[in-house]
């Protein structure tokens, strides 16, 4: 008896039936569901048409195992409290999907966590592992490794010292040089450089970068200080506790943030736990755009990532198709607002 049709019956569609429908061959069929195939646009819809009419879903697990691919992407993140990373996951996702791999979100508690969160990345055979965080240290890193069906591992928007990791970030050298001229041109001459967390293994460049160059200029290291995580509210605890209590001439002029979440905290303390005023009294600028960057309540001047480019290197490195040039120097922009 003929399979109906109707697109109510779904039942246990085939490949050929789906071929059958549409006028082609079978393995045009599976060309079709392939985003890097060989195929013609019109052959192609012609195949999604008769797909939809009959209900047909391609068996992805079997396409995996003939392919050795399972295009499939696990994410492990740790630090949704910054805004930033959700700017990275709707543009890596978005990319991704593009390319035609989707993605395993993995939210890690913390470190501690990290053996249980690769295990379960790893027991659905993914592609790559893909590391957007704040607290992997040289043990998490090892675990990944670790992982033996993540066959990549790639850490992003960070850069890591283990040569058996990809890195794919911003040059934070380059950033952050170009964040101090912008401010000894201000003429800002007392900054404090606050901190997040700094891990072994994939950490950031730019306190380290930052206090250099002023001690090269001004003969003396600035004052600096850090909050365990990313967190707007941690660092709006951590300016006021730093700077609550003192005269006006022992305030620095400038707060030189390691990202935006800690701008956003430090504004708020500035504004509504000390009572002063930016930029009039104390000035301060960020890292990464977010787009609470932009809006009345903060104008914060900060270095714009280029996430799109970073996101589209490593879509390329899943493809096999390395890049040319360093992954660990993308370059952004300085976005100039009020706040400094």
């Amino acid at each position: 008896m003929a399979r109906s049709t109707e697109p109510g019956d779904r039942g246990n569609v085939t490949a050929d039936e789906v071929a059958a429908v549409a006028g082609v061959s079978r393995w045009t069929v599976n060309r079709a569901f392939r985003p890097d195939a060989s195929i013609s646009k019109r052959s192609r819809e012609r195949v999604m048409q008769a797909a939809q009419q009959l209900g047909y879903v391609p068996d992805l697990m079997a396409s995996s195992l003939r392919s050795e691919r399972s295009n499939l992407v696990a994410v492990l993140v740790d630090d949704f409290a910054n805004p930033h990373k959700l700017v990275m996951m709707e543009r890596l996702t978005r990319i991704l999907r593009k390319a035609g791999s989707d993605t395993l979100l993995v939210n890690m508690v913390d470190e501690s966590d990290a053996s249980a969160a690769l295990l379960s990345a790893s027991q659905r055979r993914v592609d790559a592992t893909i590391l957007i965080g704040s607290e992997f240290g040289e043990e998490v890193v090892a675990t990944a490794l670790g992982a033996q069906r993540a066959r990549k591992l790639i850490v992003f928007a960070r850069y890591s010292e283990n040569p058996n990791t990809i890195s794919i970030c911003c040059d934070d050298v380059a950033a952050m040089t170009t964040i101090t001229d912008f401010i000894m041109d201000r003429g800002y001459r007392n900054p404090l450089f606050l901190a997040g967390p700094q891990t072994v293994s994939a950490h950031l460049h730019r306190k380290e970068t930052f206090l250099d160059l002023w001690s090269a200029k001004f003969g003396s290291r600035p004052e600096s200080t850090w909050v365990r995580a990313y967190d707007p509210q941690l660092a709006y605890e951590r300016v006021s506790e730093t700077l609550g209590g003192r005269s006006r001439g022992e305030l620095p002029d400038l707060l030189v943030c390691e990202n935006d979440a800690l701008a956003v905290g430090a504004i708020d303390a500035i504004r509504f736990s000390l009572g002063l005023r930016v930029p009039e009294d104390i000035a301060v600028t960020g890292f990464d755009d977010v787009p609470q960057a932009s809006s009345p309540n903060y104008r914060l001047t900060t270095y714009r990532q280029p996430v799109t480019v970073m996101a589209e290197a490593l879509a390329a490195i899943l493809a096999g198709n390395e890049p040319s040039g360093d992954l660990s120097r993308f370059e952004g922009e300085l976005v100039v607002r009020e706040s400094a």
